[in-house]
């Protein structure tokens, strides 16, 4: 991260503590010395490819609709603390952080300027480093609302997700009372960004899981060549664009009249699914080339749906096998749902038989899952012969709040404050 913080006289720490960075570093960030792209869907896709900081305010969050980067850090926590005030305050110590964090400088005092005397405010390993296209992503989980008097502020629309057939899925790789997405073109920048917030947040909330990811499996800058996953397939083709406005307010942003007044605090907002899905490499990689393509609906080296030649043809469903994956998943086939992904493949060592325990970290944001991820998701667990080479591991659901507006507002503000 480019830059740090040195002020003369004592240090902010020492003067107000950590606790109160919320209000401390609430400065807007936009004047500093690196170059910002849009957020939300301002998303410059011109800046997909440099190291430019990212804008952190926006009408909705950054990391949605932004250009996709090429790595992920993706953690999932439990809350620690019973106290509503002292959870608010570290939701707004986080995001005083992130607002740093996003812009290429150091949490608080940094490694190097504060008190000799006590822990740095920032680990210090990303110093030096460009801002790298840093997006940080906040949301809730249902079990949230079973703390801090929220019950009565859960969105209808953040349901507990049904059991899927196949679902293996591991407790520990499973649910969570909030999220925070990383997203980066530098892994070092994302590793960074979650483990300080996780040390901000040490004794309020701990890391239940969490997920390193690489080599973007969809992209939301669609004049960009389609990314791969780990099966060689390309994936996302048509997936929504930063740029598709109207295409984002029907499918993935909030509206204002979506539900009643208890949901009112989501507009803006979005709601994303977690997935991690294993893959069985060992067994696609023996499998023909043929029955690859037959599988995905798609041949291998253009993308090109069946019987067609380029990748970005309309596809002719008819033309693929009755439970080939895009013939089921195709918004056409599902009375128009439309999800945006923006998952990462994965590699975790080996699962001690000697195979790779490697996959496709699923992300997907939706405007409402009941109308999206869940029926759609129904329908590919029952019938898609991808079945048979990939399983659901680990799952979650989160309520993505709309974004920070400027250097007073903070993370999950309009639920939690009073007036809200």
């Amino acid at each position: 991260m480019t830059g740090h913080t040195n002020d003369s006289g004592p240090s902010r720490r020492a003067l107000i503590g950590w606790g109160g960075a919320g209000l401390a570093l609430g400065a807007a960030v936009a004047g500093g010395a690196v170059a910002m792209t849009g957020a939300g869907d301002d998303a410059d896709p011109v800046a997909a490819e440099t190291g430019a900081a990212v804008q952190f305010h926006g009408a909705h969050q950054a990391g949605i609709a932004t250009p996709v980067q090429d790595r992920l850090h993706f953690a999932a926590f439990d809350v620690k603390t019973d106290d509503r005030e002292e959870f608010v305050r570290m939701l707004k110590d986080w995001t005083a952080a992130a607002r740093r964090m996003t812009a290429g400088k150091p949490v608080g005092e940094g490694a190097f300027d504060g008190l000799a005397e006590a822990p740095p405010d920032d680990t210090g390993e990303a110093m030096g480093l460009k801002p790298s296209r840093l997006t940080l992503t906040i949301g809730f989980g249902p079990s949230l609302f079973d703390r801090f008097g929220l019950r009565d502020r859960r969105p209808e629309a953040l349901v507990d997700l049904p059991t899927f057939p196949g679902d293996n899925l591991e407790k520990a790789r499973t649910g969570g009372d909030l999220c925070i997405q990383a997203c980066a073109d530098d892994p070092q920048a994302a590793v960074h960004a979650i483990r300080n917030l996780a040390r901000i947040g040490f004794g309020k909330v701990a890391v239940r899981w969490s997920q390193l990811g690489f080599g973007k499996t969809s992209s939301t800058t669609p004049d960009a060549q389609t990314p791969r996953n780990l099966f060689g397939f390309k994936d996302g083709t048509r997936n929504i664009a930063g740029t598709e406005t109207d295409r984002l307010k029907k499918f993935v942003w909030v509206g204002d009249g979506d539900a009643g007044d208890k949901d009112a605090w989501m507009a803006g907002g979005s709601y994303l699914v977690a997935r991690r899905i294993r893959m069985n490499i060992e067994t696609w990689d023996r499998t023909s080339l043929q029955e690859q393509e037959d599988v995905f609906g798609r041949d291998k080296r253009e993308g090109a749906p069946v019987g067609k030649a380029e990748e970005h043809d309309a596809p002719f469903l008819k033309a693929m096998k009755p439970d080939a994956h895009v013939r089921l998943a195709h918004p056409d086939a599902n009375n128009g749902i439309t999800i945006l992904r923006r998952g990462y493949s994965f590699t975790d060592g080996t699962d001690g038989l000697g195979r790779l325990d490697a996959g496709l970290f699923f992300l997907a944001y939706q405007r409402d899952v009941r109308e999206g991820f869940i029926p759609l998701q129904r329908r590919l667990s029952a019938h898609d012969a991808l079945n048979e080479y990939i399983q659901h591991v680990g799952s979650a659901l989160f309520a993505i709040p709309p974004g920070v507006r400027d250097a007073d507002d903070w993370w999950g503000r309009p639920l939690f404050s009073k007036e809200a």
